[in-house]
């Protein structure tokens, strides 16, 4: 299942957030209910941060910057500041670019 969308502007990866983990966990991909400008699934990312004050949400940027090995500054929240739904911008970036990552 894709969790991703490739736009002109860079990759856009649809995340399921579960704050106050007990460590960082990316995966697995989970299925999603049908919505428009939203991938068919969401990637997983658990973050020890709570989610407080933007720190699940800066946590969740830095475990995908980490994982995609690129600086933090690349990745944008496009959606879901206070939701466990959440969608990222990767700017710049497209799904090959990342290919053996994203086959989770």
């Amino acid at each position: 299942m894709r969790f991703w969308l490739e736009t002109a502007a860079g990759l856009v990866v649809a995340v399921k957030a579960h704050p106050g983990a007990k460590r960082v966990k990316i995966g697995p991909v989970i299925a999603a209910a049908p919505s428009p400008g939203w991938p068919q699934a969401r990637l997983r990312i658990s973050v020890a941060a709570p989610p407080e004050d933007g720190r699940a949400n800066e946590a969740i940027i830095q475990a995908l910057a980490d994982w995609l090995h690129i600086k933090p500054a690349a990745i944008t929240q496009e959606a879901g500041t206070t939701a466990r739904d959440k969608k990222f911008r990767i700017a710049g970036a497209a799904a090959g670019d990342f290919a053996e990552l994203l086959r989770l």
